[in-house]
């Protein structure tokens, strides 16, 4: 009895997107539907790499279908459903031949892959045609759970969500009846994770955090506890299971049905049973309701739109109107002026600001090197130094770059200020600044040729110096009747040598300590050049996305105002009584809207939201 209603409702939606010569939205209400009446329960699991997706579906199943491990990666979507006996296969789609249109219906090509491989299946490695449409690998399984309909459905690790039109089918958010955010109980939901989670909850009714990992971490409930309030403090109507795959999987093994309930996957198989269950009654309602949400949003935008046009067009005359626009056009001319002067000013004080913290940085570990070298000797305390240098200039270019990234983004919400009053803020995409991942660390400083003060040279010196003692002395008691060569004479050289060996060296250790000093100085100073070249490189690229991305918002919002001037100047030309017919006629559509809307609410079991498509 309910699928019979909310499928009234469905094709009611479709009949007014025929109505209204949406066909895009028509196709997409079929899919919809098609799906709904499939009695499988389609599971995708979506969320950040590392964070256990592919061996949570191991534990569901309690089976090792999808590899896991540190060097193995998943690049193909990998769908696990019902099989008498394990299979694997990978499925990828053609490219349509030229001149042939993209949604004529193309035959699969299947691959089987042996279950060996199917590692290097996921990864893309096995089975994978060169050069040909998008591919997922489809893993057959005998398991009761998968027997009753339920299809799990193993993305790769990504920040991004699946879209509906992009990727393989089944990695579409259209083509999912449950969605598994997986994310591990070292942390809490990071934003991005919260950011996808508020995108997937407003274009999907079965929503569900999965925390994994729990048999890792010891305060793990308190970790579910911050995730739950931040959930609430988000807005986000999702539940989250604690679950622990390794627990559910030495479970199965012993057959331990105490560790397979502290495990956590008792709860979440439920919930798959329920939503399986209930897909008809339950969840096709949820889904209708969103659906008819989306779709009417879209529907009543134009007729919006045009109503306000037209009830504009009577409470001022048509040349007001035309001046209004006119002024519109002037204050776009001097928001674009506005913004430019911003964008090149802000990027000219951060350039100048990154430069001067570089080179501040820079020498702060100049000033330490010369303090370090004023009494240590290079022969000695080279390695330490040198390796305190390499990290101290890594630290230094990276504080630098951080800096830069916030510098960055406060020039581009400074220029977005600009554009407040047209309700664009919309920054361009991030990240803006390329990742420091992604940068070569500095090269390593050289040890620099220094002057050793061997032992040959220290028999020279010392015999140079006790020449002039010995010869000095000599001379000097031969007047008082000795011979030139006495123990006196001979102390004097002996001294004479002595301190002789002790200034060369102090030279030779001031001559090393110059060495250095001006190698590191020269290092330090290639490596400010290099640094300081890609911040600028960064910069400008930063200028440029900015220029692009604003530069085109410009043109949006110009052409947009070229449309209103052309919609007056047809209002003022248009007879008051077809003006009246027309707004009858859209208050009429969106009544329907609004009525259809509603219906889709009750079939949900919900409480109609505002919506902007009623009159």
């Amino acid at each position: 009895m309910v699928a019979g209603i909310w499928l009234d409702v469905l094709d009611d939606i479709a009949r007014t997107c025929q109505e209204h010569n949406r066909n895009d939205l028509l196709q997409a209400v079929r899919l919809k539907r098609a799906h709904l009446l499939d009695p499988t329960l389609t599971v995708l699991i979506v969320g950040e790499a590392n964070q256990g997706k592919s061996q949570l579906v191991n534990a569901i199943v309690t089976a090792p279908v999808c590899p896991v491990g540190d060097n193995r990666t998943t690049v193909l979507p990998t769908v696990v459903r019902h099989a008498e006996a394990i299979s694997a296969t990978v499925v990828q789609t053609p490219v349509p031949a030229p001149g042939t249109l993209a949604t004529v219906a193309t035959t699969v090509e299947r691959h089987p892959v042996p279950t060996e491989q199917v590692a290097a299946g996921v990864a893309g490695g096995v089975g994978r045609r060169p050069g040909g449409g998008p591919a997922y690998v489809e893993i057959g399984v005998p398991r009761r759970l998968l027997g009753a309909g339920v299809v799990l459905v193993d993305t790769p690790g990504s920040d991004d969500l699946p879209s509906a039109n992009t990727g393989t089918p089944v990695t579409s958010l259209a083509r999912a009846d449950a969605v598994l955010l997986v994310t591990d109980s070292t942390r809490d939901l990071s934003a991005t994770e919260l950011t996808m989670l508020l995108h997937l909850t407003r274009a999907h009714a079965n929503v569900i955090v999965v925390q994994t990992k729990t048999d890792l971490v010891p305060d793990w409930r308190a970790v579910a506890d911050r995730n739950r309030r931040h959930l609430v403090d988000a807005g986000v109507p999702a539940t989250l299971i604690p679950v622990s795959a390794a627990l559910r999987l030495h479970a199965a093994a012993t057959d331990d049905h105490a560790l397979n309930a502290e495990s956590g996957f008792p709860a979440l198989i439920a919930r798959i049973r329920h939503d399986l269950a209930g897909k008809s009654d339950l969840l096709a309602p949820a889904s209708v309701a969103m659906i008819a949400r989306t779709v009417i949003e879209q529907l009543a935008a134009p007729l919006r739109a045009e109503l306000e046009s037209q009830q504009s067009t009577e409470e001022s005359a048509p040349l007001a109107r035309l001046h209004a626009a006119q002024r519109e056009v002037d204050e776009l001319r001097r928001c674009s002026t506005r913004w430019q002067n911003t964008l090149t000013d802000e990027m000219a004080d951060l350039l100048s600001d990154i430069e001067y913290d570089l080179r501040d940085r820079t020498r702060h570990i100049l000033k330490m090197v010369d303090e370090a070298f004023e009494t240590a000797d290079p022969l000695v305390a080279w390695d330490t130094v040198q390796t305190w240098l390499t990290r101290s200039l890594v630290e230094a270019a990276e504080a630098n770059r951080q800096w830069l990234t916030l510098r960055c983004e406060h020039v581009a919400r400074r220029v977005a200020e600009a554009f407040t009053r047209y309700g664009h803020g919309v920054l361009p995409p991030w990240p803006l600044v390329t990742p420091p991942a992604h940068r070569a660390p500095p090269p390593e400083i050289e040890r620099p040729t220094v002057e050793r003060f061997t032992v040959g040279q220290k028999v020279f010196t010392g015999m140079k110096g006790s020449y002039g003692g010995l010869l000095m002395f000599g001379l000097a008691l031969t007047l008082a009747g000795m011979p030139m060569i006495n123990p006196i004479s001979i102390s004097a050289g002996a001294l004479f040598g002595g301190k002789s060996i002790r200034d060369e060296g102090r030279q030779l250790l001031r001559r090393r300590q110059a060495t250095v000093k001006a190698a590191v100085q020269r290092h330090v100073d290639d490596f400010f050049v290099r640094v300081s070249k890609e911040s600028r490189d960064t910069a400008r690229q930063v200028q440029r996305v900015l220029r692009d991305h604003f530069a085109a918002l410009t043109d949006e919002l110009q052409a947009g105002i070229v449309e209103s001037l052309r919609t007056a100047k047809k209002a003022a030309d248009t007879d008051a009584a077809a003006r009246e017919r027309r707004q009858h006629e859209i208050m009429r559509r969106m009544s329907r809207l609004a009525a259809v809307y509603e219906q889709a609410q009750q079939v949900a079991g919900t409480r109609p939201a505002p919506l902007a498509a009623r009159p």
